[in-house]
């Protein structure tokens, strides 16, 4: 019942549909709903982690959003005046405020999307369309954690003859941070290398080559899929009626908030916590049977 387990078409249609209308919209309340849903749903899947990247981004918000309405001038509503004469508006200031959480929310729906789209699902989604670029992908996700051990491996080595990169003086440091660098950087070459020339023993280049998949498209995929494109073709009909539609510049204006809007915002809602809801009624339906198992 969890939103992994559903066919990884449907995976890639959900993610790729809600990150191009987090890039599109700037309108502040489909904007508060996907990365509040983001936000919830990267913690769900990655856990602390996820937890201290979004605190992270929440503070990189509000230093870009200051940063933005300190140098950029627009506006007519004047807050107050920096050091070089220019005023500072509330319409820069709301502005860089929207386009930094847009760049989070997008950020945060990547990482959900790292951690539901795996290398196999990759390989099935893209082999039959492009072999080769099916297998650069599923590499290259699944060489990003490869890295990060071989990284702490070889640091750990290091530190055990004195070279570790926090080793010595400031000197030493960089010249031990470097050798670890250029090893690294030798290894990733190399297991390149033997990726390609395993796979390519495999017959992964050969024409008519079919693969094995356990993806099945069956009834629970179809109506998930129903469901989704009907909060799509909602959010395209708030495109049509300019429900998604606000200026900032020279002064905020935007639709007012009608019943139809409500409508739209709650259709909006239900596809961005659409994966979140899945999540957890599997697990709530996992104990229930654990527990009278």
């Amino acid at each position: 019942m969890k939103f992994d387990s559903y066919h990884p078409a449907i995976n890639f249609i959900f993610f790729a549909a809600v990150i191009v209308a987090t890039l599109c919209f700037t309108h502040p309340v489909f904007l508060a709903i996907s990365f509040i849903a983001a936000f919830i749903y990267s913690i769900k899947l990655n856990g602390v982690r996820a937890l201290i990247f979004n605190i992270v981004l929440l503070v990189l918000i509000a230093a870009f959003a200051c940063f933005y309405a300190y140098y950029t001038h627009f506006g007519v509503t004047n807050l107050h005046m920096n050091f070089a004469g220019n005023q500072i508006t509330l319409e820069s200031l709301v502005f860089g405020f929207v386009f930094a959480t847009i760049v989070a929310t997008v950020l945060m729906w990547l990482s959900c999307m790292h951690a539901i789209i795996s290398s196999d699902k990759v390989v099935y989604l893209f082999g039959r369309i492009s072999p080769k670029l099916s297998l650069f992908l599923s590499i290259l996700l699944r060489m990003v954690p490869r890295i990060k051990e071989r990284s702490r491996v070889i640091d750990t080595g290091r530190k055990c003859i004195g070279m570790g990169g926090g080793q010595g003086p400031i000197p030493r440091r960089f010249v031990n941070w470097v050798r670890r660098f250029s090893i690294l950087i030798t290894w990733i070459s190399e297991s390149l290398v033997e990726s390609s020339r395993s796979m390519r023993s495999r017959g992964y280049s050969l024409k008519g080559r079919t693969a094995f998949s356990i993806y099945r498209f069956d009834n629970r995929d179809r109506s998930f899929v129903i469901f989704l494109f009907i909060c799509i073709a909602f959010v395209l009909m708030a495109i049509l009626f300019n429900q998604t539609r606000i200026v900032y510049d020279p002064m905020i204006i935007m639709n007012r908030i009608t019943a139809f809007s409500i409508v739209f915002y709650l259709a909006y809602a239900a596809f961005c916590f659409a994966p979140l809801a899945l999540q957890l009624v599997g697990e709530l339906r996992f104990e229930m049977l654990r527990k009278t198992a």
